[in-house]
């Protein structure tokens, strides 16, 4: 298949988890035979163009939108802060330019994909003018990652990609119902589960000095280690964690926290520390490179990841493919509570009311003071991992839903 790809991460540019995902799928559809002309977002320090291999990636120059927001801007949108605004304009413009570029060029193409809302206009223009199926990949949903269910605009726009869209993929069952119950038809739904390259997420391949070495910079000495790694964002659970830490101290007061990221909770998360953390708290603002993530899964004793809206939660498959232990958020919308087996023998983890402090704090206590326990999560879920959810399979899944639309239509 020739592919028209629209997402708005793409290596070297990472947002969030869909520039992961892009970094691990795209070549593997490519080594699977097939063409991608990538269309993703310019940013500083990427490429307007790379061409090599099955793969072309372009990123469209943006030209200043403010001169025309008074008339292109939905009504609600034109009453965003300025800068949202921007933001908003500058990706219709992205979508509208991308699909023009792929006109342009005269090539043919089979299928075309896109990525989230920021990506699905683009997807729409091009499936439309070529008269190719569409498939939307959707990673999350404003109703799901907002309080008081965000933007009606960029709701709008999600339900207008669906509708147009040939086969919509999600990334759990947990995302599969919530589409549902947001009008998509149960019937073009296809979920496909992310995944993990469990070659490089091997606790076998860091070596000890990196660990030790890790653990020196922060201060951690040989204490037991909680790790938090994610956007600080209100629905990843980052501020709860610090509040519940203050219960674990009472259980095991020798533990310390480490939690890594950036985001808007930022400077929640430091006066929470400092209030409530009894100084064994340990902040990282910061994105690490994944080498440097990878030594921090490994330096640390148990992972928890108490989001309150988690379609799938890379970091959780990260995290167990190092043979971590992990306490998870298992509330609404939920694709952890699909990856961590909570009881019974393939136990690798403990599903937690991510709004309660206190139950947070009740497992993670239970798993530092049981070592047994600890080395069985950890094993079992390294395990789950590699039967469950390596790139591979999700490639695998992903391409037969490619080929199910393409198909659909004839081809």
């Amino acid at each position: 298949m020739r592919i028209a790809y629209f997402l708005d991460e793409f290596p070297p540019f990472f947002r969030g988890g869909l520039g992961t995902y892009a970094l691990e799928v795209a070549p593997r559809l490519a080594a699977a035979g097939h063409a991608l002309s990538v269309y993703a977002w310019l940013s500083e320090g990427t490429a307007a163009e790379e061409v090599g291999g099955a793969i072309t990636v372009r990123r469209p120059a943006i030209p200043d939108p403010r001169p025309l927001l008074p008339i292109l801007l939905p009504q609600e949108v034109a009453g965003w802060p300025p800068d949202s605004q921007r933001f908003f304009a500058e990706y219709q413009i992205f979508s509208i330019l991308s699909a023009g570029d792929l006109l342009n060029r005269g090539v043919s193409h089979d299928l075309a994909v896109a990525h989230d809302w920021l990506a699905a206009p683009a997807g729409m223009l091009a499936a439309a003018s070529l008269d190719i199926p569409f498939v939307l990949h959707v990673h999350s949903t404003e109703a799901g990652r907002s309080v008081g269910w965000g933007s009606p605009t960029i709701r709008a726009l999600e339900a207008r990609a669906a509708e147009r869209a040939d086969i919509v993929v999600t990334v759990s069952r947990a995302m599969q119902d919530e589409l549902v119950s947001l009008g998509v038809p149960p019937e073009k739904i296809r979920v496909v589960y992310n995944g993990v390259d469990p070659a490089k997420y091997d606790p076998g391949r860091v070596l000890k000095a990196d660990v030790r070495a890790f653990r020196e910079r922060l201060g951690l000495g040989d204490d037991p280690v909680i790790l938090f790694v994610g956007r600080l964002t209100r629905v990843k659970g980052a501020d709860t964690l610090v509040r519940a830490f203050q219960y674990v101290l009472q259980d095991v007061p020798e533990a310390r926290l480490v939690v890594i990221g950036v985001g808007e909770t930022e400077d929640e998360v430091r006066h929470l520390a400092e209030m409530k953390g009894g100084g064994r708290v340990h902040l990282l603002f910061s994105v690490l490179p994944e080498e440097e993530r990878i030594i921090a899964y490994a330096a640390a004793d148990l992972c928890v990841f108490p989001s309150t809206y988690e379609p799938f939660g890379i970091v959780c498959t990260e995290a167990m493919a190092m043979a971590k232990p992990v306490v998870v958020g298992a509330q609404g919308t939920s694709g952890m509570r699909e990856q961590v087996v909570p009881s019974g023998p393939g136990i690798c983890g403990f599903h937690i009311d991510p709004y309660d402090p206190r139950d947070i704090a009740t497992y993670i206590s239970l798993i530092l003071r049981d070592a047994a326990l600890r080395e069985t999560m950890g094993r079992n879920g390294r395990a789950r991992v590699l039967a469950m959810f390596a790139w591979e399979g999700a490639v695998e899944a992903t391409l037969a839903a490619y080929e199910e639309a393409c198909q659909g239509r004839g081809g």
